[in-house]
């Protein structure tokens, strides 16, 4: 074995519950790493990682954490992933990891970083190892199983920017006045034709980090089937979020529970490609049961 130890994976998983349940149970972001300054370990140190509650900001949107309106996942996708082999030769990798949107907790951004970098020196007998004890690890923050691929440099495919297949709304010519909170109250739909089946895109989402106030850029994706949403309208709303605080995960849940009450569309999913930050960039997806989920199609700001 190399320095991680036998058992190392199944001592992980229980060892994370044990302390999170303990340490950070009825926590919110406010006591999170965020915007604090901290020493970086660059040994395996799982308690680094900090969930945070998914259901408070669920009781603004007035969901139940039992009865949720959507199905989906969180996409992250990892740039910054290294650690030794038995040998003490450096070895580095991509990771991709998906959270289920039911999980009570989310993991944030900036604990998730310190911990991908505490593997740094630390010795692993595989790559199995490393995907192994980063899922045992990420499963008992979220509190349902996290999917983890991990692929070395060398083997990662090439990279391809894509656009989503539908409409992009940025080129309407709208006057916009309203930035401080997403307000629902703009989206509008015309009940008074037939259903349409489309897509709509925006790259003008920006909202701030709940925490530090550092701002978060992103392309919001809306696919519906139903009354045709106003497209205007639709941008108006996408602008509201510019002075907003809250977690990525958070403001697209926000938006399919604004969308869904104001435009009553049959089927409905809603996700948002985010840049990256700290070697990281975080994809939600959100959508009515039997919705497909988007491919992991980078954008090119990512």
């Amino acid at each position: 074995m190399g320095g991680c130890g036998a058992g190392c994976v199944a001592r992980a998983e229980v060892c994370v519950q044990s302390y999170f349940m303990n340490t950070f149970s009825g926590h919110g972001a406010e006591t999170s790493p965020l915007g604090v300054p901290v020493t970086y370990r660059d040994r395996y140190a799982p308690d680094l990682l900090f969930p945070v509650l998914r259901q408070s900001k669920r009781d603004e949107l007035g969901l139940s954490g039992n009865e949720l309106p959507f199905i989906g996942e969180d996409v992250w996708n990892a740039y910054e992933i290294s650690w030794l082999n038995p040998r003490g030769k450096p070895l580095v990798a991509l990771g991709r990891f998906t959270v289920p949107a039911a999980s009570p907790r989310l993991i944030e951004s900036k604990s998730l970083k310190l911990y991908l970098n505490s593997f740094n020196q630390t010795p692993f007998d595989s790559l199995d190892e490393v995907r192994k004890t980063i899922a045992a690890d990420l499963t008992a923050t979220a509190g349902l199983p996290v999917g983890v691929e991990i692929v070395l440099l060398p083997d990662a495919p090439q990279r391809a920017f894509l656009r989503p297949d539908g409409t992009l709304i940025d080129d309407l010519d709208v006057e916009i006045d309203r930035y401080e909170r997403p307000d629902a109250a703009l989206l509008k739909a015309d009940f008074s034709v037939p259903p349409v089946e489309e897509l709509l895109y925006s790259h003008l989402l920006k909202s701030n980090c709940l925490v530090t106030g550092q701002p978060d850029w992103g392309t919001l994706v809306v696919r519906y089937r139903g009354p045709r949403i106003q497209r205007e309208a639709l941008l108006r709303y996408v602008v509201s979020f510019r002075r907003h605080d809250e977690f990525h995960e958070q403001c697209v849940e926000r938006v399919f529970c604004d969308v869904l009450a104001a435009c009553r569309p049959e089927r409905l999913a809603v996700w948002a490609r985010y840049t990256r930050r700290g070697g990281l960039d975080i994809n939600p997806f959100r959508a009515t049961p039997g919705e497909r989920a988007p491919d992991n199609l980078f954008e090119i700001r990512q």
